[in-house]
């Protein structure tokens, strides 16, 4: 079966990003995933359409190492429409800056921004002039709103969104780029969130109040919001914005 869309997607075993593979595998993609884990419950359902890549997005030599073998242009290899997804990230660490752990500090800045940017450039060049490529970036409302105790994930997160303002200058006409934020979704990373004493993070009751009163969104239904924009004609017209605030 001819696939002529491709999917790169990181962080596909949980929360938003599983939701992403299962919708996009449903449209008929081809999934190349990268995740420290499998997603065996999703790869059973779709035997051949998922391919997973088991690599920890923090450790740069590595994904590095990756990037210099062939399977991410043999995956690309007569496409007409390549996407990557750069969902994953983490939230860690949380705190002041005198809390910070460099090393955890470190960790969070090859996730979020390093890893992302390092995929979006080797797809680029991996899918080449002749195809339509779209790059998401899966960004937050901390890249836009500064909060307590989170200035290395509202730091990391802005950055992808800098990152797309910049590429959507160069005037590729191949290459779509957008930072979407997916709203407040009902995740592990919002259980974290709740998980985090009021000291680290005084904000945490705001959050506490989303899930007692039932505002966060089903994973499903953000990953809806996030395909039906990327796969639309739309994607790309700004180079960035929030899921609430698409039609």
């Amino acid at each position: 079966m001819s696939h002529p869309i491709r999917v790169i997607l990181t962080g596909h075993t949980r929360g938003l990003g599983a939701s992403l593979a299962a919708l996009l595998l449903a449209q008929g993609a081809e999934v190349l995933a990268i995740s420290r884990k499998r997603n065996d419950e999703l790869a059973a359902r779709h035997p051949g359409e998922l391919h997973e890549v088991e690599l920890d997005l923090a450790d740069l030599p590595k994904l590095t190492e990756w990037l210099s073998g062939e399977t991410l242009s043999r995956f690309v290899s007569g496409a007409t429409r390549v996407l990557l997804v750069n969902n994953a990230g983490m939230l860690a660490p949380v705190g002041s800056l005198v809390d910070q752990e460099p090393a955890a500090v470190a960790r969070a800045v090859s996730v979020n921004v390093a890893a992302p940017l390092m995929l979006a450039s080797a797809v680029a060049q991996a899918s080449g002039q002749a195809t339509d490529t779209r790059i998401v970036h899966i960004s937050s409302g901390a890249a836009r709103n500064a909060y307590p105790g989170w200035s290395i994930y509202c730091a990391t997160k802005a950055a992808l969104d800098h990152h797309a303002r910049a590429v959507a200058l160069d005037g590729n006409r191949a290459l779509r780029i957008c930072s979407v934020a997916p709203g407040v979704v009902d995740t592990d990373m919002q259980a974290e969130i709740r998980g985090v004493d009021l000291e680290r993070f005084p904000m945490r009751e705001r959050f506490d109040a989303l899930k007692r009163d039932g505002q966060l969104a089903t994973p499903e239904a953000s990953a809806r919001k996030v395909v039906d924009y990327l796969l639309s004609d739309a994607f790309g017209e700004t180079p960035t914005t929030d899921v609430r605030d698409l039609k």
